[in-house]
C-alpha cells in the first residue's frame, strides 16, 4: 500500500468515526426536542440575555420530561414538570406567565428559564458552574433546602458557595432525597448539556 493510499484510508476511517460520534450524539437527543428548539431558544434570550445557557436549559427539559408536552409524574406535570403550587406562584414574577398552563409548551418553556433566572439570581456561588447547580438543584428539590445546606456546609468548614466541592459532604434531608437532588445538577450538567451543546452556551463547559 502507497503512502498516499494509506492516508487516503486514515481519511476515511477518521471521517466515518466522527460521522458514528455525530450521529450517536444526534440519536440521543429525543425528536421531539427539535420542535420546541426555537421557541426555548427565544425565551431563553428574552429571560437571560444573548448570551444565555441555551444547552443548559434544553438539557434539563430532556431531564424532566423528555420533550413530552404531556409528561405527568405523582407531583408535576408538562415539559418542565410544575406542581401546581408553582405553577401558580411564578405568574407572581412574571405576568406573562399567568394561568399556570403548564401544558402548554411555551408557557412551560417560559416558566422554566424565568425559574432557573429567579433561583440563579438568589445564590450567590463561587462560579458560574456552581451557580447553576445551586439553581437546578433549587429548581428540584426546593430553595429553602438549598440555604439548609448551604449553612450545613459552612458550618462543616466547607465554602457555602461551591456546589461541586460539598455535593458529597452535606446532608439536611434523608439520604434518599438527598441522592436524588445532587443527582439532578449533575445529570444536567456533566452528562446531558454537552449533548445540546450545538443548540447555545452552557453552563459547564
Amino acid at each position: 500500500m502507497t503512502e498516499r493510499q494509506r492516508d487516503l484510508l486514515a481519511g476515511l476511517l477518521v471521517g466515518f468515526v466522527i460521522g458514528f460520534l455525530v450521529g450517536d450524539a444526534r440519536a440521543q437527543i429525543p425528536r421531539e426536542a427539535e420542535r420546541y428548539r426555537r421557541d426555548l431558544v427565544a425565551n431563553a434570550r428574552a429571560v437571560w440575555g444573548l448570551s444565555a445557557p441555551v444547552a443548559t436549559f434544553a438539557a434539563q427539559v430532556h431531564q424532566e420530561s423528555g420533550w413530552r408536552p404531556h409528561a405527568r409524574s405523582k407531583y408535576a406535570a408538562g415539559l418542565a414538570q410544575f406542581t401546581p403550587a408553582t405553577a401558580d406562584w411564578i405568574g407572581n414574577i412574571d405576568p406573562a406567565l399567568a394561568g399556570a398552563e403548564v401544558f402548554n409548551p411555551g408557557w412551560a418553556l417560559r416558566a422554566l428559564v424565568r425559574y432557573d433566572r429567579h433561583l440563579w439570581e438568589r445564590t450567590p456561588a463561587a462560579t458560574a458552574c456552581d451557580r447553576m447547580a445551586f439553581a437546578l438543584a433549587g429548581y428540584n428539590g426546593g430553595e429553602g433546602w438549598i440555604r439548609r445546606e448551604q449553612r450545613a456546609a459552612s458550618s462543616k468548614g466547607l465554602d457555602p458557595q461551591r456546589w461541586w466541592a460539598h455535593v458529597e459532604a452535606v446532608c439536611v434531608r434523608a439520604a434518599w432525597a438527598c441522592e436524588e437532588n445532587r443527582g439532578y445538577p449533575q445529570r444536567i450538567l456533566r452528562a446531558l448539556e454537552e449533548r445540546y451543546a450545538a443548540w447555545g452556551a452552557r453552563s459547564c463547559g
